[in-house]
Formats: structure tokens, sequence, C-alpha cells
């Protein structure tokens, strides 16, 4: 087993603060890009979510602009959540398969999406072990027309950087482009961190209707915004992730295609 060093990311509760990451000039001298620039004339959006709510957080912005414009938008869900809440008998495994892909529903249509998400239904907290798996699945399920929205590979979260190197192994064979959000990273990291990859990160703006229903969209996971009351645990989104989500810009990782870079987008 991999000992871990201090420049591994530790997701902690609360985390580090959006007043530090507002502080930070490094986030307002990102390169801009606008939803025309990274979803072409003629693309589909495809957003692989490793947990239900985590399309919303990492791209719920983009997806309410997205919806406005009649741009075609299909969520796949690669698990259902169900171990969201370890040792609970408030919200069971079996609670959660029933409500987590309903509140993601909900949320959709806060954004102006209609269509449910595909669900996967892979083992929740065990993605690492179904990579090549989950990479088989999304070939059958992308192809070169697409922009692929997915978390980032170094988030900090096993999940999310397994859905990551199998959305990556996917793009890749399918020629579709790829753009990584980072979602836990923000937790973690602090301003500025070097882990984080900034020169090559962009920030979409959002417009006040779209930071709003992205706000709407994030209340309809009752299950991950409330304390646990047979546990004592307390929301797995706390006041600073949905302060994060709140916020009028979203951040992106394009890694394109080797042949078909996000056109618009150059590092600096």
């Amino acid at each position: 087993m991999k000992t871990p060093s201090p420049a591994d990311p530790v997701i902690r509760s609360g985390g580090t603060s959006e007043e530090a990451w507002n502080g930070w000039p490094g986030l307002t001298r990102l390169p801009r890009v606008d939803a025309e620039t990274l979803v072409p004339d003629g693309a589909r959006v495809i957003v692989v979510a490793p947990h239900p709510d985590d399309e919303v957080l990492m791209v719920g912005g983009l997806l309410a602009q997205l919806a406005r414009k009649g741009i075609p938008v299909r969520v796949i869900a690669v698990t259902d959540g169900t171990a969201s809440h370890r040792g609970s008998s408030t919200w069971t495994p079996r609670l959660l398969r029933q409500v987590r892909p309903r509140e993601s529903r909900a949320a959709l249509r806060c954004l102006g999406i209609v269509e449910s998400p595909l669900r996967l239904k892979l083992e929740d907290g065990a993605l690492s072990n179904q990579r090549g798996r989950l990479a088989e699945r999304l070939c059958g399920l992308i192809d070169f027309r697409d922009v692929v929205f997915t978390t980032w590979h170094r988030d900090g979260h096993p999940d999310h950087e397994a859905t990551a190197r199998a959305c990556a192994s996917a793009a890749r064979r399918r020629g579709a482009r790829l753009v990584e959000v980072p979602v836990w990273a923000w937790n973690w990291a602090e301003p500025g961190d070097p882990r984080l990859p900034w020169r090559s990160a962009c920030r979409l703006p959002l417009d006040s209707d779209a930071t709003r229903r992205k706000c709407f969209a994030m209340q309809a996971y009752e299950s991950q915004i409330l304390p646990d009351a047979s546990t004592g645990a307390q929301p797995v989104l706390d006041a600073v992730m949905l302060q994060r989500a709140a916020r009028p810009f979203e951040v992106l990782f394009p890694a394109g295609h080797p042949d078909r870079p996000v056109p618009g987008f150059r590092s600096r």
C-alpha cells in the first residue's frame, strides 16, 4: 500500500475557504472561455458524473447555458451514490439508490434539462477496480462529435480519478474532446497550489441566470446537504461546498484531442 506523503491530497471538513480562493488573483487571470468555444457547432455534450450531484458541481452553470441554446446534453451517472452515508440508518444504501437519482433528475430540471441521466449502476466507492469496465461502457456511448466533461484525474477522490481516467481512455479511442473539472481539489488545494494545472486552465463566466439555476439545482440534493441525524455526521456537501457552487464562473481543464484541440483555446 502506498504511504501518504505531505504532497498527497487530503479531503478535509470545510477545507480551503472560499474567501481564500476569492482573494487569489490567479483565478481572475485565467483565460476566459465561452460555451460556444467549448462546444462548437454540431457537437454534443456528454457529462460523466461519478456520483449524482457531480454533474452540477462540475458544470451546472455551463449546462444551464447550453440548455437555453438548445444544445443536446447527455448526463451519464456512473454510480447511484449509495456509499455517501456509511453506517447511517437514515440514509441506507437501499434508500440512496432510489433517492439520489431522483435528486439528480430534479437538479437537471432546475438547469433546464429534461432528459434523465443514463445510469450505469457501477459500485460506488469501488470505481478504481472498475475503470476498464467503465471505459468500455463509455466507448459505446460517445463518438467523435462529442465534448466529454468529467472530474479531474487528480481530484483527490478515488472515484473521481478513476472516472476521469476511464473517460480519457474512451475519448482517445473514440476521437472525442475531453474537458476535466476540479471538484474536491478546491477543498484540499491552496490558492496557487502547484499540483493543479493552472497553465492549462480556463475560466467560464456564468451569467446571473445560470448562476441562480445552479444554486437552485444544488438544493435538490437534500440527502447531501442535510446533516445525518442517525450518525451525527455533517452534510456531505457542507456550506463551503455550496459557496463554491455559487461562484459566477467555473474553472475547467480542457484536454481537447491531439488532432483537434478545443477551438480558440491555448495554454498561456
